[in-house]
């Protein structure tokens, strides 16, 4: 199936907002069509057309445009979207009071409409998308943290890691000379590192030729799907008819990627009854909790969909930048060089890469994985500076605007990697200017090991091989355009060529 642009999904609305009209005195009934923009206590923003609101207004790039308009309004804007009002904010101080000080009101979760089928059920289900912090979401997470992110757990999949990176420098030494997809070969390694974690399995062949097969298609078409505008996103009262038909696709999605891990459940389910094993991976937790096979589908949906994408769309922002910036990668392999120097890149050598964590964080901030994070939901009326965001409201903030603020960064444009040798800034919450994981409640629970995985597959690619662009390509003239979604990735495909170094 032909990948859909954002702009084509906004065409195909058009039609279906025209009828619109025909809903007028139904809205009016239930008194949903007066907007609030219209309160003094509600953040300041465009004015919104009758009906449609301001839909139409934010592009194909609304990471962008919520940019823009944060510069016209102030760091906390509200714009219509049908009956949906949704509440932007794009600055630290604006931050820190969505994530932090009223963190326990605005922690809910605005969940797209394409998941409106389970909706009942995403309490018990979801580790991204429940709609509140309830005991069950705590349990996830507190488990996920045990078994996946902590200390302990992050040091018994070093050599898996490992392991996984070699087999990915082995497979890139065979196409040397050759023209390389490299987003496609990293996210096949980074997604066979989680698989190897969660159920003892590659999923993907590195020695296929198309190398990103398999389910990497319909988890990309996933997370399409889920970024889509979706008519009833703007007008739940529509969410039944299901117009543009998301939820069909989203539930035939689901489907086939469950299917692929559907055996292996089958069978461990009846290995456990007879066989104690010595080690264990996160399906065995699962089982031993009791998950049913609809929780363990969801859970692993969400860990692979949620963690394959981040990591390795940065691990290709980072490359790109480095290509771009010949001086930065200079000073990278310069660094590998005097600090592993003829031995594989191992974890226990990732703290003594000053330069190169450096840039993994410049990257963070220039391309974070989610631009404006996952939607926040506002569980009751609640004050934010001196504004009132409505309960019910979406309510976001914008990591993308605030990493490029020119009254907190210098050169805020400018891929600068120096920036974080002297600061202490990090990404684990605690820093409102610099937010790529989120913070708070919601903040991503795999930061962990994507703060383990990303340098590491960086620093192995880097220290094997030279890079260079096909065709002789200028590499100030790299196209570093974006494309929008749950993950922001680069929009054109970074190809790549090989050499190795002896």
């Amino acid at each position: 199936m032909a990948r859909t642009s954002r702009t084509e999904e906004m065409l195909v609305l058009i039609p279906i907002l025209l009828l619109l009209p025909l809903l007028f005195f139904i809205l009016r009934h239930f008194k949903i069509l007066s907007s609030p923009l219209k309160s003094p206590l509600v953040p300041p923003g465009p004015y919104p057309w009758p009906i449609i609101g301001n839909i139409l207004q934010l592009g194909k790039k609304p990471h962008v445009t919520l940019t823009q308009l944060a510069l016209n309004y102030g760091p906390l804007i509200s714009l219509r979207l049908g009956t949906t009002l949704m509440v932007v904010g794009s600055s630290p101080v604006v931050a820190k009071e969505i994530l932090k000080t009223h963190d326990r009101v605005l922690s809910g979760r605005h969940v797209p409409s394409v998941f409106a089928y389970m909706s009942s059920e995403l309490n018990n289900l979801s580790l991204g998308w429940s709609l509140e912090c309830s005991g069950r979401w705590k349990f996830l997470r507190t488990l996920c943290r045990a078994e996946l992110f902590s200390g302990k757990a992050l040091e018994s999949q070093a050599c898996l890691q490992e392991k996984k990176v070699m087999d990915m420098v082995e497979l890139l030494g065979t196409m040397e000379g050759k023209v390389v997809n490299i987003g496609e070969v990293i996210f096949a390694t980074v997604f066979n590192m989680l698989s190897n974690v969660l159920l003892s399995r590659d999923f993907i062949s590195l020695k296929d030729e198309s190398v990103g097969g398999g389910l990497k298609g319909p988890i990309r078409k996933l997370m399409e799907v889920i970024s889509a505008p979706d008519v009833s996103d703007f007008f739940p009262i529509l969410g039944r008819f299901d117009l543009q038909g998301q939820k069909k696709k989203i539930l035939d999605l689901i489907g086939s990627i469950s299917f692929a891990w559907a055996d292996i459940i089958k069978e461990r389910r009846e290995r456990k009854g007879s066989v104690v094993l010595q080690e264990q991976d996160f399906l065995d937790v699962m089982i031993d909790n009791n998950f049913t096979d609809k929780q363990i589908n969801q859970l692993l949906l969400e860990l692979f969909s949620a963690g394959t994408e981040t990591s390795s769309s940065t691990i290709v922002w980072a490359m790109a930048e480095l290509i771009k910036n010949l001086d930065s990668m200079k000073k990278v392999r310069e660094e590998l060089v005097r600090e592993i120097k003829q031995d594989v890149v191992k974890e226990f050598h990732l703290p003594q890469l000053n330069y190169l964590q450096a840039s993994v964080k410049e990257t963070l901030r220039l391309h974070p994985p989610a631009p404006l994070l996952l939607p926040h939901r506002a569980i009751e009326s609640y004050q934010v500076t001196s504004y009132t965001i409505p309960k019910d409201s979406q309510v976001l903030v914008n990591v993308w605007a605030i990493g490029r603020d020119p009254l907190y960064w210098e050169d805020p444009l400018v891929f600068k990697p120096e920036r974080f040798l002297n600061s202490a800034l990090d990404f684990k919450g605690n820093d409102f200017e610099f937010l790529p994981f989120s913070a708070g409640r919601r903040i991503c629970p795999g930061l962990p090991m994507a703060a383990k995985v990303v340098p590491l597959v960086l620093a192995s690619l880097i220290h094997f091989f030279d890079w260079s662009l096909p065709h002789g390509y200028d590499p100030e003239k790299l196209d570093m355009s974006e494309k929008f979604g749950v993950t922001l990735k680069k929009e054109q495909p970074l190809y790549l060529i090989p050499k190795v170094r002896k």
